[in-house]
């Protein structure tokens, strides 16, 4: 091995997660910190659990609201554009 080119190696490195638990491992760093970890990813835990990236959640959210919308509001533009057509 050569010398000098290898990072120092921590055997008690502490990472930490966004939901407060903390865990030791072998790492190059001596802190990390983890938005997700076993702890509380859904997978693991079965509950629903949605991460927000850049707006994406709220964004889906209002496409869909949208959408709901849409179908009622074609439906009212549709009656009336036949009464008028048959008037």
């Amino acid at each position: 091995m050569k010398l000098e080119i290898h990072p120092n190696y921590n055997a008690e490195a502490i990472v930490a997660c966004a939901c407060g638990k903390t865990y030791k491992a072998g790492s190059t760093k001596e802190k990390m910190e983890v938005e997700i970890c076993s702890n509380c990813h859904p997978f693991y835990t079965g509950q629903e659990k949605l991460i927000d990236t850049a707006g994406r959640v709220e964004k889906f959210k209002a496409r869909k609201a949208a959408a709901a919308e849409a179908p009622a509001t074609a439906a009212k533009k549709s009656r009336v554009s036949k009464n008028k057509k048959t008037a």
